[in-house]
């Protein structure tokens, strides 16, 4: 059986729907944390490498003081060991600086269910895909873009690895517990939360399938790695 190793870096933070999918595929899914109290990961035995979202942003020089700069290392290790990535909003923004790309603050935040406009070549969902994000990547020249909103590149690919900007491994219990943590973010657009969790509660049936075909996507690119 394969095994795929997914990095968080906040403990209300899971594998969710995209772990779902890919332990239905027969690979299995180990979560492991990855911030300042906590050792780099080995991915001794791992075929794959799940990095989930964070509340921080790349380009903080703190941040990469504190466990980042360990984070950007390991992508270094998956790029030398061939293990492909899927990189999740941060985890997106993760890889895309570590090819080479920028990361930059967004002119305006996405949060929220966003539709998305994807590639004629892709074989990925419109969505709507769960967004809650801040920044923005400008992809490195050797990455290719699948898909895109008005502000920000939503989904691309690195070699064998793929980013998407969204959050797939959303469902509603998840973003309950993003805002019984969240309570102090100083970065709260007003959002109306309870209108979005039952918006969410309402979309986690179709979620649940459009996370499905992304790991599916994900698994045969990974395959071919082009």
């Amino acid at each position: 059986m394969s095994r795929a190793l997914c990095v968080r870096h906040h403990l209300e933070d899971r594998a969710g729907l995209i772990g779902d999918a890919f332990e239905a595929r027969g690979v299995t899914v180990q979560t492991v944390m990855l911030d300042a109290g906590s050792p780099t990961p080995s991915l001794s035995g791992s075929d794959y490498l799940i990095i989930l979202g964070s509340k921080h942003a790349v380009y903080d020089e703190a941040v990469e003081a504190a466990w980042f700069g360990r984070e950007l290392e390991l992508l270094g290790h998956a790029e030398d060991q061939g293990v492909p990535v899927l990189g999740i909003c941060f985890g997106a923004q993760a890889l895309c600086r570590h090819y080479g790309g920028v990361v930059a603050p967004a002119a305006q935040p996405e949060i929220g269910w966003y539709e998305i406009e994807v590639s004629a070549e892709v074989d990925l969902p419109r969505g709507p895909w769960f967004e809650y994000h801040y920044d923005a990547c400008q992809l490195p020249a050797r990455a290719r873009e699948w898909a895109r909103t008005a502000r920000a590149v939503q989904a691309f690919s690195i070699g064998s690895n793929v980013g998407v900007q969204f959050h797939p491994e959303i469902d509603a219990r998840q973003l309950a517990d993003w805002f019984a943590a969240g309570d102090d973010d100083p970065r709260d657009f007003f959002i109306d939360h309870e209108a979005l969790l039952a918006q969410t509660e309402r979309e986690t049936p179709a979620a649940r399938r459009r996370a499905q075909a992304l790991v599916d996507l994900f698994l045969a690119h990974a395959g071919h790695g082009h």
